[in-house]
Parts: structure tokens; C-alpha cells; sequence
């Protein structure tokens, strides 16, 4: 039997820490037992395209392939479904909603990234993107760190307004909306960038030291939010460095390799230096790597089975 998991099953068995801990554990697991892999097929219209990603992780006893549909006009603009099989036996376990977990598993991620990354001190956050992975960004950020405000944009004003709105409901610090992407970065310690820029929002003379910056759009080729003199300057971290050099935000750029410093398996692990200290720039510009579905998808599923929450289906009936 294979159980569908939807959104609202999801959402009633996610918890925010337990994803964030299965998050930390996939990224100082070492090496999976094979290599990233992003197969990616552009579709007629702008932006839009279909990804294949399939994800693999050290001590677990299934793999996941993610089935995306990317439409840049769409609300969602992500959808599709994660396929989570048994490792053994080929068996297909569960089907999750892609836009649900993708959300999670990179919001999160950024967040877990962001809150590694930054100054103890660092307290004012700043969005520039309002969609569903900077609410997950937000609300993993506040789980882990005293926030004093929040200051965000988004080439929609009426939905950087009300983004502000909930953000200020649910978490109870003051929100306001800023014009645009070097506003915020004149004000927050710690700025996200979730957009699907294709030019430059940030460069180096528009962010303050001491700032640390996630780039979580520029995460296929063309796709850019972050000058290259911002990231020549600032100490860089990414997830994958080969998947940022081939459609990442360093790449993209139109930088080499040497201007990656580290990977966050490395930071979280202790064989590599975080933060860019209170003179220096941080970035984290992660692509998204595979196993980050799986780890979700696998806790979900396994979530979702004790509690008996999903629909059973019988695919071969």
C-alpha cells in the first residue's frame, strides 16, 4: 500500500524543531552514496520548467523523487509530488505534496543556515520575497533567536504588507514594509533573498558588515539576487558546491570555485568557520539539495503512520 499525504497531512504532523533537527542530521551525515543530481527541462513560457530530483541519505532505509512542475505565475508557483521509496525493495511508500514540503525543508534549511551563520547580536530580520518559504524562514529563524523586528519587501507591495501583518500576529515583534531589496538590507542583521530575480537585488556597497545574507532564489541557471561583488567580498557558504557552481548563485555570477569557502556540512560538523565575524559580510546560497526532501519526506511518512493520518492507496489494485 502506498499512503498519499496531502497538504493539510502534512501540516498536522510536521513540528518545527523535529524538522529542523532532521535537517542538522542530514547535513553533518557525510557524503550520500550518490551525488547530487538536479534533471531539469525547460517548458514553454517564461521560468517555467519540470525537475527530476532524486535524494538519497546515509541511515535511511528509502529514497524520494521529487516531480516539480515550476510556474513562476502560479500560486503555488511549485507544484508536484515527492515519491518516497523503499530503498530495498523498490516499493513505493508514500506520495507527498511537493509545495508543502519543499517549503519546509527549504525555508527551514535557510533558516537553520541563517541562525548558524550570524552574529549572537544579530536581531533585526529582513525579507525580501514574501512567499511561503519566507514564512518557514521566519517562523524557523524565531524558533531559534530573539528577534526584535522585522523589516520586508516584495515587488507586490499588498502582499509585503500583508506578510508584514501576519508576521506581526504570529509572532508578536513589530513588522514593517520596506520599498525594496537595499532598504531592507540598510536595516536587518540577517536578510533573506527568496525571489525569482534574474538581476542583481543586492551588491556589496548596499549591505552592511556584519550582515549576513541567504540567497535562497538563485537556485537554477539564470537565476540571480546577489551581485558578484558582494560575493567576492563576503565569506561565502553554500550547501553543494558543485550544484552552486553549475546553477547556483555563484556560478550564476560568473565566479569559480574559489569563491566558496565552505559548505554548511562542514560549519555544523566543526571542520569549518561560520560566521564572517562583525567586520565581514556573510552569505549562505544553498540550491536545495535532494536529500533534504527525503529527510522530511521520511519523517512525514513515518509521522503520518503512527498517527494514522493519509489516505492508503492501492496502486497495483
Amino acid at each position: 500500500m502506498t499512503l498519499f499525504l496531502g497538504r493539510s497531512d502534512l501540516l498536522g504532523v510536521f513540528d518545527l524543531h523535529a524538522c529542523i533537527d532532521r535537517l542538522w542530521d542530514g547535513f553533518t551525515a557525510g557524503a550520500a552514496p550518490v551525488e547530487a543530481q538536479r534533471v531539469r527541462t525547460e517548458l514553454p513560457g517564461p521560468g517555467t520548467a519540470t525537475a527530476l530530483i532524486p535524494g538519497l541519505l546515509p541511515g535511511v532505509p528509502a529514497y524520494s523523487v521529487k516531480v516539480n512542475a515550476k510556474f513562476p505565475g502560479a500560486r503555488p508557483a511549485l507544484r508536484g509530488v515527492v515519491c518516497l521509496h523503499d530503498l530495498g525493495s523498490g516499493e513505493l511508500l508514500a506520495l507527498l505534496d511537493s509545495a508543502t514540503l519543499t517549503a519546509w525543508r527549504t525555508g527551514l534549511s535557510a533558516a537553520l543556515a541563517a541562525h548558524t551563520l550570524a552574529r549572537f547580536d544579530a536581531e533585526v530580520l529582513g525579507i525580501v520575497g514574501c512567499g511561503a518559504q519566507a514564512g518557514l524562514f521566519s517562523r524557523g529563524i524565531i524558533g531559534m533567536r530573539p528577534v526584535s523586528r522585522l523589516v520586508v519587501a516584495d515587488t507586490d507591495r499588498s502582499r509585503a504588507e500583508a506578510f508584514a501583518q501576519r508576521c506581526a500576529e504570529e509572532f508578536g515583534v513589530p513588522a514593517t514594509v520596506a520599498e525594496d531589496a537595499p532598504a531592507v538590507a540598510a536595516e536587518a542583521d540577517i536578510v533573506l533573498t527568496a525571489t525569482w530575480s534574474r538581476t542583481p537585488l543586492l551588491s556589496a556597497a548596499d549591505v552592511r558588515p556584519g550582515t549576513q545574507v541567504t540567497s535562497l532564489g538563485a537556485d537554477e541557471p539564470g537565476k540571480v539576487e546577489l551581485a558578484a561583488d558582494l560575493l567576492r567580498a563576503a565569506r561565502v557558504v553554500v550547501d553543494d558546491a558543485r550544484l552552486a557552481l553549475s546553477s547556483g548563485a555563484v556560478g550564476n555570477a560568473g565566479l569559480d570555485a574559489s569563491a566558496i569557502d565552505a559548505t554548511l556540512g562542514e560549519v555544523l560538523g566543526g571542520t569549518a568557520r561560520g560566521s564572517a565575524g562583525p567586520d565581514g559580510v556573510g552569505v549562505y546560497a544553498p540550491v536545495g539539495v535532494p536529500w533534504q526532501d527525503l529527510a522530511l519526506a521520511w519523517y512525514g511518512y513515518r509521522a503520518a503512520a503512527d498517527r494514522g493520518t493519509g489516505t492508503a492507496l492501492d496502486l497495483l489494485a
